[in-house]
């Protein structure tokens, strides 16, 4: 049985800020059932709710060094859903409100990232894989090979990094990453961890990782280009035969319009009346004319330039004169939050600004709309597309990253497709695509037909987790190989 030990920064349901938390909280399962021994490593945060966090058994402590501080770890322990989770504690870095955004995180994850190396002998579970994750577990891999790998248990572990978002790449100053690791001049030049000045973490995890993966077909071709490739396109075009796209999942169970407890009538691809139920009351939790003849449009986004708002923004009073309801769910950039709320104020029939999150509410609007917009400018994976397909609700999207690997134009010739879709980031390309799908939505049959279409679609993690396997059993080849 192939072990794997994944080591990330945030993990559902014990903290999460984003999709990294939910890959985390599903994937581990899948690959159980695909025979491997996969357990989680995370920082214990003070912010990891009280009912779990009672569950925590201490299996022990160990100091590591950072730079010349010699710092108290905490090792615990706990079962979820049967996935054994290890957490790394430690106050004085973890005991804070919120995962992410103090000035020392530099210093934080270089903790994080030679506990997890240090903790391994300490487990009862020596890894074959060690499977890291985004930029605050980087340096796990760098640090492997300068420090750990001649050593039991170290020498046969083999690393897998994965990229989730590729913006996001903790970049420090060099003399700060020398000191916290203790590592000399020789591994800051341009071909290991200098970027641009500094050094970086996400860097280094590419670099010295024996695989690399990112979390779509479409996404890991688009990094190895400077529009996407965040100035490390260079790198990942010379290491394009180790990395490999591998789309994120949906959990099946959380998201089954036949079984949701968050919606207000259940319903599967042989009931689809059903869902005008949902919609009948949604409009009336936000105040909207109760309607089922109006094609409603879902967003639920963070709101950020990301996401492909500024498109919105163009063309959105000529969007709002069309006979639709829009809801929007979501916070973020506050020239975007006011954008909504003050569509609402001028649409009150047609638009609902709910600047929050809800988890219940986001179910709803899944089951409630009819078409779901997500216009991102760049997507490396995106779930909200496969969630809305799952529950018949048709995406809007624009061809990047995972939406084109994971939503099929609709073709008006074969009547084939699970949405509708558009190439450039361009405004009117997007209200030209949300016009056609609005057209289309006239013709109730036609329009079923892609609803069941998309309700078929398969995106569970059971073929994500094979995918991942494939890999983990190369990397773990390659060693003998080398």
């Amino acid at each position: 049985m192939l072990k794997i030990l994944m080591a990330a920064s945030e993990v559902n349901p014990f903290a999460k800020t984003g999709g990294l938390a939910d890959v985390l909280g599903s994937l581990p399962a899948a690959l159980m059932e695909q025979d491997a021994d996969v357990r989680v490593i995370m920082p214990k945060y003070g912010t990891i709710p009280s009912n779990l966090k009672s569950r925590f058994i201490h299996k022990g402590y160990i100091y590591v060094n950072v730079g010349y501080r010699n710092q108290y770890c905490g090792v615990e322990q706990t079962q979820y859903n049967g996935i054994t989770f290890y957490f790394i504690d430690n106050e004085y870095y973890f005991m804070r409100q919120g995962l992410y955004g103090y000035e020392d995180e530099a210093e934080r994850f270089a903790f994080f990232c030679k506990a997890v190396l240090d903790a391994i002998p300490h487990l009862g579970f020596i890894p074959d894989v060690l499977h890291c994750h985004d930029w605050q577990t980087g340096m796990i891999p760098v640090i492997l090979e300068a420090n750990y790998r001649d050593t039991e248990p170290y020498k046969y572990i083999q690393t897998v990094f994965t990229i989730h978002n590729l913006k996001y790449q903790g970049v420090f100053s060099i003399p700060l990453v020398k000191d916290f690791f203790s590592l000399d001049d020789s591994w800051f030049t341009d071909d290991k961890l200098e970027f641009h000045g500094g050094a970086g973490y996400l860097k280094g995890g590419l670099v010295y990782s024996r695989l690399l993966t990112t979390v779509s077909k479409t996404y890991a071709e688009e990094i190895q280009n400077p529009f996407y490739g965040e100035k490390l396109d260079g790198l990942l075009s010379a290491r394009k035969d180790d990395l490999y796209g591998i789309i994120n999942g949906i959990d099946y169970n959380e998201y089954d319009p036949g079984n949701d407890s968050l919606i207000v009538k259940r319903y599967d691809i042989d009931h689809l009346k059903d869902k005008s139920v949902n919609k009948a009351e949604l409009q009336l939790e936000l105040n909207l004319p109760v309607r089922n003849d109006v094609p409603m449009i879902g967003l639920i986004s963070r709101l950020v330039d990301q996401k492909g708002l500024d498109l919105i923004a163009y063309v959105l009073d000529e969007l709002l004169r069309e006979d639709i309801q829009f809801v929007v769910l979501g916070t973020g950039d506050y020239k975007y939050e006011m954008m909504f709320r003050e569509a609402e104020d001028r649409y009150p029939n047609k638009m609902s600004a709910n600047i929050m999150f809800d988890s219940t509410l986001a179910h709803r609007i899944y089951a409630s709309c009819d078409l779901f917009l997500m216009p991102s400018l760049y997507e490396p994976c995106g779930l909200g597309q496969m969630i809305a397909m799952r529950y018949g609700t048709l995406p809007v999207v624009r061809e990047t990253g995972g939406l084109k690997d994971t939503v099929t134009p609709y073709n008006d010739m074969n009547g084939k497709g699970t949405g509708f879709t558009f190439q450039s980031i361009n405004a009117h390309d997007m209200l030209y695509s949300i016009k056609r799908a609005l057209g289309i939505y006239k013709y109730k049959e036609v329009w079923r037909n892609i609803q069941k279409e998309a309700m078929k679609c398969d995106y569970s993690w059971n073929n994500s987790a094979s995918e991942y396997m494939k890999v983990y059993y190369k990397a773990v080849r390659q060693k003998f190989e080398l």
